[in-house]
């Protein structure tokens, strides 16, 4: 019986899409054992999951090589037919050298990518790139030989208590929004959620999603917004619950981040505001019900790198300051001409 351990152990956003690997694998063999290592955290994204057996956890927040060096011997003793890991640096790449499996697959950055059965090459498309490849298809590429060339869609599974959760959330139409993000160049300015939420229709509840952190930026955008249909659940749901509520919504409006994701796995309808990075790097939205938001002009300074940064460096953030209230409100009937 084939025994796969999915390795990515990055972002929230990261391990979502990574799903979509899970996806497949179940297509093609549906009754091989598939177990994930995540990094600490993000554990719970995958509670429930139907195709998961084990959700192996590395913790990196506290002693992460003595937490690194002690998760090796539990992936050997689990005698993995197949390793396939999806992250590009050499913690994991180390995992994978030492893992004992005879089939092992990744990306070509990869330092210990020497091991590999399978390497496929990390390619980032041009930032106006017709035709970009999107993190799903590049993941794709790892397991094309075990599989074949045409990605799953990620997918999320919220367990009956989650859908409970919010279930009295749901009386009337409501609409998410997701406003904060780690990295400050990628987060539409809270002025600019403001401007929104005075445009979004009144007979619409707004729930504003995050983690505890976020509260405060939450608090802010409404006591200064003029919508008098807002609530805050930052801290309050769980990511799961988020992603059952975000399902059910009439529009969910997030960054460039771990939420955009959400959004893709569960085929919620999504508006994702890009502001110093762009979809051609390969994170936008992967269903028909998605739309990217993004400044009209072709900045000469953006993008200003793969990930975000703490300021804009060239002081101005254009990029997300004259992006036009009007673009998010493309599927209203309030919608300004």
């Amino acid at each position: 019986m084939y025994q796969f351990l999915i390795i990515q152990t990055s972002f929230i956003g990261d391990v979502v899409l990574a799903t979509a690997v899970m996806e497949k694998l179940h297509q093609h063999y549906p009754n091989a054992i598939i177990d994930i290592l995540v990094r600490n955290g993000n554990e719970s994204l995958l509670k429930g999951h139907p195709f998961i057996r084990k959700v192996l956890v590395w913790n990196k927040s506290a002693s992460k090589s003595k937490n690194l060096l002690k998760l090796i011997p539990t992936v050997r003793s689990s005698h993995y037919t197949h390793v396939i890991n999806l992250h590009r640096f050499a913690s994991t790449g180390l995992i994978s050298f030492l893992s004992g499996a005879k089939y092992k697959a990744g990306f070509d950055k990869n330092p210990f990518s020497f091991c590999y059965n399978k390497k496929a090459k990390h390619v980032i498309s041009e930032p106006y790139s017709l035709h970009p490849i999107s993190e799903t298809e590049r993941n794709q590429q790892i397991i094309a030989d075990l599989t074949d060339e045409i990605p799953a869609f990620p997918a999320l599974y919220p367990t009956s208590e989650d859908y409970a959760r919010v279930r009295s959330l749901q009386g009337q139409p409501y609409i998410c929004m997701a406003p904060a993000s780690v990295w400050f160049t990628k987060q539409f300015p809270a002025q600019k959620w403001i401007a929104l939420l005075d445009q979004l229709p009144s007979d619409h509840k707004i729930f504003l999603l995050g983690g505890r952190s976020d509260e405060q930026l939450a608090k802010s955008i409404i006591s200064n917004s003029q919508h008098r249909n807002v609530a805050s659940l930052c801290g309050s749901l769980s990511f799961l619950q988020s992603a059952a509520l975000m399902q059910g919504a009439v529009m969910n409006y997030v960054n460039d981040s771990g939420p955009l994701h959400f959004a893709s796995a569960v085929h919620a309808p999504v508006t994702a505001v890009f502001c110093s990075t762009v979809p051609a790097f390969g994170f936008g939205p992967l269903r028909d019900n998605g739309r990217v938001v993004e400044i009209k002009e072709k900045l000469y300074c953006r993008p200003c790198g793969l990930h975000g940064h703490k300021a804009c460096p060239e002081g101005h953030f254009r990029c997300a300051l004259d992006i036009e209230t009007k673009q998010l409100l493309w599927w209203t009937s309030n919608q300004i001409s």
